[in-house]
């Protein structure tokens, strides 16, 4: 039993809530950086209770019970009171990434025809830049709105304790569509409660721990992992835009130090950004040395840039053992898997060609074609992970890679308004075993000496005359290839031409090559491909073909920032393939 169980008996996340607002009244919860640096604004447990209550007391006016409420916000403290609120209003909150100035808002759109939600919040600025689209989108003209910058806190007297069920929907999760339209993912208030715990438990957590946290909230590392689990274990998280991050990494890494943070962590592109925008400075105070649990998910874990960020590091307090791979999903609420803090990261390597046989064969880190792999730690103690073979449903044999199965009490209800894909996903049953239904995950792993290996999604597998291809390991070989390629920022897809599968190539080049290019002449994107860009070409067809022994059929260079990406910053590799094929990729490319 851990502390937090032992003085607080939770049905529900309100419930820690209210006993924070009242035992901790005064502490601070959360600091939001809006700059990513000093300008910051916070919210201690009480006044996150108070405006909650009130802008509850609202949404119980017009909503009934289990209601769907859209939440659009910008990272930030408003949000965080949204969410609240609908929870304590006992409706489902269904938090959406903002639309941007003069973009396209089709996702919202699809959230709210699956959701059917009655109520909106937002602010006041968001709400002002819908308005200006409504006449020409109906979906939001379904919706009452509420802009909640200034509610009077006089509502919350209004405000009528509900009776929370566990097994009632706190919120729905829609998933980042990276390989499809997205899905609104049930999360009931005890698969929460029970991840949590499986979180708090895994990270070792305790009231004198800190968190910093950039990621957006609009996803579950970066809600549940980043917003809720501070809560969830009584301590302090300062929060900061995501774009901050993005513009300057060391805006991360500065706020880690400087609040002495012990919890904070990302996707594996977050740390491969950071030692390869890192300048060191003469005299530069940056002090690591309390970040004791660096945790690494949400998509493959790259073991070269663990090695260089904890090279680059070091020098600032920075520990390898800090690290913590973990691995999760919105359909299990977050966390299945991770390792044990503070020791050193696990991994193994593989031979790459069987790799692409579904076949794990031990090889040495110095054999040309071999793919080193990073643990993903075990399974969490109450829950059960197993290797299935995805076409006939039967577990695994040691040594060979299948579907990841899951099941335990994080598993989410299933998909909102989807009968069978709930069925076909969340209901998935092993001939002759007898240990229930298990969740189908879509990756593709293996475990060995009871550890868990991530290698890729099912859907974005690349078949090729009877062979297995990795999406990732190709674009790894493209980034490679030349300097002038932007890291993490190319898709691989095949397509099928006259029969047979043709693989494609996407890559965007860096900033500083396209405006070398401008420089030279202002009509360079439209003009035909220079000397210098085939030579990109060239290179792009060489590597591949020597690392892979695949031929290219079409490689498209793009400007930077035209490559689909989720909110969290994956590549949709299904959007990239559909916008090759109906050609609006065109749009972007440098030179046709």
């Amino acid at each position: 039993m851990s502390g937090l169980e032992q003085t607080i008996q939770a049905n529900t996340l309100i419930d820690i809530l209210k006993n924070r607002s009242v035992a901790h009244p005064n502490k601070i919860a959360y600091t939001f950086l809006l700059d990513g640096e000093s300008d910051a604004v916070s919210l201690t447990y009480q006044e996150l209770d108070t405006k909650a209550r009130a802008i509850a007391a609202y949404i119980q006016s017009l909503c009934a019970p289990q209601d769907r409420v859209l939440l659009l916000y910008p990272p930030g403290l408003g949000f965080i009171e949204a969410f609240f609120a609908c929870l304590y209003a006992d409706t489902i909150a269904v938090p959406a990434y903002p639309p941007r100035p003069n973009r396209s808002i089709g996702r919202i759109q699809s959230i709210i025809k699956d959701a059917k939600p009655t109520l909106a919040l937002t602010t006041h600025s968001i709400l002002q830049n819908l308005q200006r689209k409504a006449e020409i989108t109906p979906e939001l003209k379904t919706l009452r709105w509420l802009s909640t910058d200034n509610i009077n806190l006089s509502y919350g007297d209004q405000y009528q304790e509900s009776s929370l069920a566990s097994d009632n929907i706190a919120f729905l999760q829609y998933t980042s569509g990276s390989t499809a339209e997205p899905k609104g993912v049930k999360i009931a208030h005890d698969n929460l409660l029970h991840n949590l715990h499986s979180i708090y438990r895994c990270f070792q957590h305790n009231s004198q721990s800190v968190g910093v946290i950039w990621l957006p909230p609009y996803h579950d590392m970066g809600l549940i992992g980043g917003i809720l689990q501070p809560l969830y274990g009584n301590f302090p998280v300062v929060l900061m835009p995501p774009l901050m991050f993005l513009q300057n990494p060391l805006r991360w890494l500065r706020a880690i130090s400087h609040y002495r943070a012990t919890t904070s962590g990302g996707p594996n592109f977050a740390y491969d950004l950071c030692w390869r925008k890192f300048k060191p400075e003469p005299n530069l105070d940056l002090d690591l040395s309390s970040w004791d649990l660096a945790f690494n998910g949400a998509e493959p874990i790259n073991y070269e840039t663990l090695e260089k960020f904890a090279a680059t590091f070091a020098p600032y307090g920075f520990s390898h053992k800090a690290f913590y791979p973990c691995y999760g999903m919105a359909e299990a609420t977050l966390i299945i898997s991770g390792g044990k803090k503070n020791s050193l990261v696990n991994t193994k390597t593989i031979l790459a060609e069987d790799l692409q046989q579904d076949k794990v064969t031990l090889a040495h880190s110095t054999e040309a074609y071999s793919r080193t792999l990073v643990s993903c730690g075990h399974s969490l103690p109450d829950q059960q992970i197993i290797i299935v073979e995805p076409e006939t449903s039967t577990v695994c044999e040691p040594g060979k890679i299948g579907e990841i199965w899951v099941a335990g009490s994080s598993i989410a209800r299933g998909y909102w308004n989807q009968q069978q894909t709930t069925e076909d996903t969340f209901k998935a049953l092993i001939p002759n075993f007898s240990k229930g239904v298990f969740l189908r995950t879509g990756d593709l792993g293996f475990i060995e000496d009871g550890e868990l290996y991530v290698t890729g999604r099912i859907k974005d597998i690349i078949i090729i005359k009877g062979r297995n291809h990795y999406p990732q390991d190709i674009e790894k070989t493209v980034e490679a290839s030349s300097s002038h390629i932007r890291p993490y920022c190319s898709a691989s897809f095949s397509i099928n031409v006259g029969g047979e599968e043709k693989l494609v190539i996407v890559a965007e080049v860096n900033r500083s090559y396209r405006e070398r290019r401008k420089s030279n002449n202002p009509e360079a994107d439209s003009e035909p491909l220079t000397d210098h860009t085939q030579e990109i070409l060239r290179s792009i067809r060489r590597h591949i073909f020597q690392q892979h022994d695949l031929q290219v059929h079409k490689i498209l260079l793009l400007k930077p920032g035209s490559i689909p990406k989720t909110s969290s910053g994956k590549i949709q590799r299904h959007a990239c393939c559909a916008s090759f094929l109906d050609g609006s990729l065109n749009d972007f490319t440098i030179g046709i």
